[in-house]
């Protein structure tokens, strides 16, 4: 089975709390990255490891994480 995990960057608040939930710890926050809101965005380091289980998307409190399986 295939995952794509979206992030609404624009919108991140880089609160952390979908990195402290991924049970694969390949949620990280991109510190190389700043959004227009001069926050650092969440994203997933390698998704190919990812297994949809989309804790990430349950727990963001501003839904900007989208998990699609296919």
């Amino acid at each position: 089975m295939s995952t794509k995990v979206t992030f609404r960057t624009d919108r991140c608040k880089g609160c952390e709390l979908c990195t402290m939930v991924c049970p694969k710890h390949i949620v990280v926050i991109d510190t190389t990255t700043l959004n227009r809101k001069g926050y650092h965005p969440a994203t997933v380091k390698d998704m190919d490891q990812c297994i949809g289980c989309a804790s990430c998307a349950r727990i963001c409190p501003d839904s900007i994480i989208t998990v699609e399986r296919f």
